[in-house]
């Protein structure tokens, strides 16, 4: 399943290994030093001003301009519409 982060960005469901408050990268040293490699190597994609959160994927960092609980929504919809059954072949 794909989940749209905002901004024009889509990506995979599960790829996504967490998703966490903008605000918590500048109250702990070791976010700030893991934002800053990210940014280095070019992992860091999105708007950093306009930002709310932060989605962290195994490959890319996105800044994200939609709060967390939205994004969780978002994830918690795409769990629940991959846990429904499938009967368009009964249907004809």
């Amino acid at each position: 399943m794909f989940i749209h982060i905002g901004n024009d960005t889509v990506i995979q469901s599960k790829d996504v290994i967490s998703i966490i408050d903008r605000n918590v990268i500048s109250s702990s040293s070791i976010m700030e030093e893991m934002m800053t490699n990210a940014e280095k190597n070019n992992m860091v994609k999105g708007p950093i001003d306009d930002s709310k959160s932060v989605v962290i994927t195994n490959d890319q960092i996105y800044y994200s301009s939609l709060s967390v609980p939205t994004l969780k929504k978002r994830t918690s919809m795409m769990s629940m519409i991959s846990k429904l059954d499938d009967y368009s072949d009964e249907i004809e």
